[in-house]
């Protein structure tokens, strides 16, 4: 509940709870607080425990953690057999390769073109990254945006 109160918040709280109460009422203070959050749990306890009994034995398993939205999905996602295929097949997956190939298609420069890619990464492959020094004869220049 509090994970990220730090020391340095904790004794400042505390050197303001003494301030405002004053040493003497303090004790009282902290002992009702405690008793108050012993109530609402405890009141807390019996309401889950009530509509536990209410569902009946097929919702034995439920868990009330699971209605918010992201345990849920996470629970779902995490049993699911597609969804572990399709993170296999993904990781499977080379973006940097296919997207090497689809930019070769577009500009003409596949294997059977003839052409040589400007510059190429240490894997062989063009990369599309790195600016060429010179257009080829009938090329154009690419189109900027930005310098419009």
């Amino acid at each position: 509940m509090f994970n990220d109160i730090g020391a340095l918040e904790l004794v400042a709280l505390v050197v303001l709870a003494v301030l405002v109460f004053g040493p003497d009422k303090l004790p009282k203070v902290i002992q009702d607080t405690a008793r108050f959050i012993r109530k609402v749990r405890e009141f807390s306890d019996n309401a889950k425990h009530d509509i536990r009994s209410e569902l009946g034995p097929e919702f034995k398993d439920f868990e009330f953690e699971d209605l918010n939205p992201k345990t849920y999905l996470r629970k779902q996602m995490s049993e699911n057999d597609e969804l572990r295929e399709l993170r296999e097949l993904g990781s499977s997956f080379d973006l940097r390769k296919e997207m090497n190939e689809v930019a070769d298609s577009v500009n003409g420069r596949g294997d059977s073109s003839g052409t040589v890619p400007a510059a190429v990464n240490g894997s062989g492959t063009p990369d599309l990254l790195k600016k060429r020094d010179r257009l080829d004869k009938d090329e154009r220049p690419p189109y900027d945006a930005d310098a419009t």
